[in-house]
């Protein structure tokens, strides 16, 4: 370790105080290197970023570790990174100077974005300030854009009438992506231009932050762009692929460095003003940095009494650090972690950067600064412990799955669990055999399935080259069965605030039946004086019940076809192998079986 705290110190040299004149903030800085560098090892970090603001000028700025831990590039104040959800101050920023001086923040949002709806209607009531502080009375949801991903903005708005809401609204803080989605879809709506060229118009470019951008594969084309850790449970570095995030951008999708988000950061130090130019309107600074919502109590406690206040106001966390007004944001996705911090009353900005999956490290960075800056009595937030006994780890990945009952089969043979499987606010995701092994594709993420116990199966990972996990553990799917004894639907545990399991429900795969066959079912057939009418059209069979509507099917082999729109609705045919036609069809439906003749 001390090597190579070492060889970081030396390759890590160089300026990182722009001016550090006696007694000047900058000043209160030298020396805290050794208390940063050893937080690479601590917490098993390749690399990160940080850059200080005082006033308008960057009184320190450098890159710690490597942006690159394979080839061993270091991680320097230009190297870009994943900022996460610290991207939401920039979205609900730009409703405030699209509004303007109006500062319309409580218009009803079906004004702005009629196509918001929710399940219980409460949209007519919703506010934009409702959506910016998180106050809508919809849980995260998360599971449904991140699993089931999608770049398009308005199928992934849709799915919120579909989401239940488990609080009154304006009742509870709780943290919603899709409302910040919706804002970036205001902001689209009001503009004519996409939320990209907005920010980009509004701030990107006036602030002089040229190389930020809002996509992963544009980040990846950039010579100093940062490749994405995590953590394994034996405490190793491992990269982890880049999450694309298109369709949720404005919730999070900004890639940026810490010497282009120090201009952020002078913005709102100096009352929404850079370069003499008025970026953000400072009425609407001035409300964003104030409290809007109750997050939680925020009490002090023992250990950090000084440490209070727990706020929303617009994008920002609100909260009281050691008796200073803090404002600040943090940032998770997929390899990285951020957190971009201002002092208002202090003219301090601090923003921290890794390339390692939810971590520690922008937070202890953030107040070994700020309490240096703000000459504080010295606290050791490093508080990492040592790490696991590798013999206690292992020990442990070895213990029996208890709970998995061994010697058991599935119910059906593989290709019965394939098709299509949807769910209204999630999305949907198909599973296909492929060889001897089922396959899914959850969004943009594949997997393969691996039999647990009965008709349960764990989500595997498959990677990028092909590559399949065989390790214990997984998240599990549960397929159940209908009456019909046909494989209907598929249970997965996400983030419904229900707390049940979610069902999506199963569209089978449709089974090819020739020409020839499809016209030995046409005709009409009798039950209880109904005539039912059964017709082909462009290769798929249709039931038409009088006084319903005409129901599209889907052919599963042997004479069976299920209802497309009704679950647990199938009709199956009788054939006179003598004439070579239907002579009775079976209506099976979740109440009995009904037969109907064919009219001669």
């Amino acid at each position: 370790m001390r090597t190579r705290l070492l060889l970081l110190t030396m390759l890590l040299g160089g300026p990182a105080f722009l001016w550090a004149q006696p007694g000047s903030p900058a000043a209160k800085l030298i020396g805290i290197d050794s208390l940063l560098v050893k937080l690479l090892d601590d917490y098993n970090v390749a690399g990160f970023s940080v850059a200080v603001v005082h006033k308008d000028s960057v009184i320190y700025a450098k890159g710690f570790g490597y942006r690159d831990y394979e080839k061993q590039l270091p991680a320097t104040p230009q190297t870009l990174y994943a900022i996460g959800s610290s991207s939401k101050a920039f979205t609900a920023a730009l409703l405030g100077k699209l509004f303007g001086d109006s500062l319309s923040l409580d218009d009803k949002v079906t004004k702005h974005l009629p196509q918001l709806e929710f399940q219980d209607g409460r949209e007519v009531d919703v506010t934009v300030r409702d959506l910016m502080t998180h106050r809508t009375g919809l849980t995260r949801y998360d599971f449904s854009w991140y699993v089931f991903n999608s770049d398009s903005r308005d199928s992934l708005l849709q799915r919120v009438k579909y989401m239940k809401p488990d609080a009154d609204l304006r009742a509870r803080w709780q943290y919603n992506n899709f409302m910040y989605l919706a804002q970036g879809m205001i902001a689209e709506r009001m503009s004519g231009k996409t939320w990209e060229e907005n920010i980009r118009e509004h701030f990107l470019t006036p602030l002089g932050m040229t190389r930020t951008n809002f996509d992963v594969n544009d980040m990846a084309k950039d010579a100093d762009a940062s490749i994405g850790y995590t953590v394994t449970d034996k405490d190793s570095i491992k990269m982890t692929p880049y999450f694309e995030i298109r369709g949720m951008g404005p919730a999070g999708s900004i890639n940026s460095s810490v010497e282009e988000m120090a201009n952020w950061l002078k913005t709102w130090i100096n009352n929404g003003k850079y370069g003499g130019n008025q970026v953000i309107p400072a009425a609407y600074l001035k409300e964003a940095e104030s409290s809007q919502m109750v997050i939680g109590p925020g009490l002090p406690g023992r250990k950090h009494p000084d440490v209070h206040l727990a706020n929303y106001g617009l994008g920002w966390m609100i909260g009281s650090y050691r008796g200073h007004y803090q404002v600040e944001h943090g940032g998770n996705i997929d390899g990285f972690s951020a957190s971009t911090a201002i002092f208002p009353t202090d003219s301090l900005g601090i923003v921290v950067l890794t390339n390692q999956n939810a971590s520690a490290v922008p937070g202890v960075v953030r107040n070994f600064i700020a309490d240096r800056v703000l000459e504080l009595p010295f606290v050791d937030w490093n508080t990492k412990t040592v790490k696991k006994d590798t013999a206690t780890v292992d020990t442990a990945s070895q213990e029996e799955d208890v709970a998995r009952i061994k010697g058991t089969r599935p119910t059906h043979v593989q290709a019965d669990y394939t098709g299509m499987y949807s769910h209204a606010a999630y999305g949907q995701f198909a599973i296909g055999l492929h060889g001897d092994t089922l396959k899914a594709a959850l969004g943009k993420q594949r997997v393969w399935l691996s039999h647990y116990h009965y008709d349960v199966f764990e989500l595997k990972d498959i990677d990028a080259q092909g590559n399949a996990d065989t390790s214990d553990g997984g998240v599990k799917i549960n397929f159940r069965t209908g009456l019909d004894g046909q494989v209907e639907g598929a249970a997965l545990s996400l983030d419904d605030p229900s707390g049940n399991a979610v069902e999506f429900k199963r569209q089978p795969d449709a089974k090819e039946v020739s020409e020839e066959q499809l016209q030995a079912y046409i005709g009409t057939y009798e039950v209880g004086g109904m005539k039912i009418s059964i017709t082909v059209e462009n290769g798929i069979l249709f039931m038409d019940v009088p006084g319903q509507t005409n129901y599209e099917t889907i052919a599963q082999g042997n004479h069976y076809f299920k209802l497309k729109a009704l679950s647990g609705f199938a009709i199956r045919f009788e054939i006179d192998e003598s004439i070579g036609r239907a002579i009775v069809m079976y209506a099976i439906q979740p109440n009995g079986t009904f037969k109907a003749v064919r009219i001669k």
